[in-house]
């Protein structure tokens, strides 16, 4: 597997139940950081047991499209994968690099794609992502928009509908009683962008006839125009800004909250493609409020309350009325519980992943 992702040591616990399948050998390439914009995610070493993680140096880090691994090849030849997981989208140059090094030693490749937006790409992205299209055996989609986009290129392989990763639900889990103060606790987290929709709840909370703090977890460029915009709403004494904490301190973190909030925005160049913080919130039997932005509806279910997005006033009724409604809250985070158990575990998606391989040698 070849995933810039897995650096995230949260993200390592999939591979340590992934590796616990029978007859399965893995390796899991991952940079020793990878650059965020202004912001370096070094390696993670939480959960390493039983598969190796195989550090390489990367070309280009940071730069999302174009990033490539030199060694690579070397590792291939030496390994002699059966399977190559390319934990990247196919319009990628890592990921066309790892397709060729597929075909010469004779293993069979996937990927993945969280892409949602049928985008046409300039070359040379376009002909990565047509090479990678015929090349691959099967493709996992981590969001429906995304199946429906391959389809629309001309994918013909098999394509699983599979989020990239899932919770550890024994970490990931409620840590409190059930908060009943008047002062509705609402979480915001994310990188703090315009379409990540901040400015959105902002707007709502102002409207809320309730006492009620927010607390705004993330960096970004956007951060300047939030805080500008909480002044002049009267509101900045009641909102905090905090600096993005690391993977392991997040279910604390979580559990400080009464409602976390999702309220992006699609633009024409982007969509909601999951919304990971959602799941994770709901495995704390936090409540979760979403706009109806991309896959975050799908993603909700019945767990939790969906409001059109960029509509700050029917946010500001969801809001009031969790609020108000104690039992609301806690039966929706009794119900998010619920489908995290069912879906969205990382021993789930494990458990799927293991299942696409054993479909792919089977081919």
């Amino acid at each position: 597997m070849v995933s810039k992702a897995c650096v995230v040591g949260m993200y390592q616990r999939k591979l340590e139940e992934l590796a616990g399948f029978p007859d399965l050998e893995l390796h899991v390439v991952v940079p020793p950081y990878w650059r965020d914009g202004r912001r370096i995610q070094r390696l993670e070493r939480s959960y390493t047991k039983g598969y190796r993680l195989q550090v390489l140096p990367m070309v280009l880090n940071g730069h999302f499209h174009v990033h490539f691994y030199p060694g690579l090849g070397k590792l291939m030849r030496a390994v002699q994968p059966d399977i190559v997981h390319l934990d990247e989208e196919p319009h990628n140059l890592v990921t066309w690099q790892g397709m060729r090094l597929a075909e010469q030693v004779g293993a069979k490749a996937l990927f993945f794609t969280w892409q949602n937006l049928n985008r046409r790409y300039p070359f040379p992205f376009s002909a990565f992502e047509g090479y990678n299209l015929r090349r691959a055996l099967q493709a996992i989609a981590g969001n429906q928009e995304a199946e429906a986009v391959l389809r629309a290129k001309g994918y013909k392989g098999h394509i699983h509908h599979l989020p990239q990763f899932g919770v550890d639900p024994d970490l990931y889990r409620a840590q409190r009683e059930t908060r009943v103060e008047p002062n509705l606790a609402i979480g915001f987290m994310g990188r703090l962008v315009e379409e990540k929709g901040a400015h959105i709840l902002l707007r709502a909370a102002a409207a809320v006839d309730a006492q009620w703090t927010i607390r705004v977890i993330g960096t970004g460029p956007y951060q300047a125009h939030l805080e500008r915009l909480s002044k002049e709403l009267d509101i900045a004494d009641r909102v905090q800004f905090e600096a993005w904490k690391p993977s392991a301190a997040m279910p604390s973190e979580l559990n400080r909250l009464d409602v976390l909030v999702l309220p992006s925005l699609t633009r024409r160049n982007w969509k909601e493609q999951f919304g990971r913080v959602l799941i994770e919130a709901m495995a704390c039997e936090v409540p979760v409020v979403g706009s109806s932005s991309g896959e975050i509806p799908h993603l909700i279910g019945d767990a939790g309350l969906v409001f059109p997005e960029g509509d700050f006033m029917a946010l500001r009724g969801l809001l009031t009325r969790l609020q108000r409604d104690p039992g609301l809250r806690q039966d929706l985070g009794q119900r998010g519980r619920k489908r995290v158990l069912q879906h969205y575990t990382q021993h789930r998606i494990a458990e799927q992943t293991y299942m696409i391989y054993k479909e792919m040698l089977a081919a």
